[in-house]
């Protein structure tokens, strides 16, 4: 079993403008959910309350415990 995703439109009546092609002699199980037309698009970016108030005040790149504590790596 595979998912396939398609968007499909409809016309003022509710049908099904353009039927995609599907695999000949298969059975599908269809799940519908209907895209908001008005859904705001994404932020990109921190909200604007916290944007520019963090700081860097130390090293980001040198862990902080030695590859050799990790009980993980054996």
């Amino acid at each position: 079993m595979y998912a396939e995703k398609m968007i499909l439109e409809t016309n003022q009546q509710g049908q099904i403008i353009s039927l995609p092609t599907l695999p000949p002699n298969a059975q599908l199980e269809a799940i519908f959910l209907v895209l908001d037309q008005n859904t705001k698009k994404s932020r990109k970016g921190p909200s604007k309350k916290i944007a520019g108030k963090g700081k860097i005040t130390g090293d980001i790149m040198t862990p902080v415990v030695d590859a050799g504590d990790w009980d993980t790596l054996n």
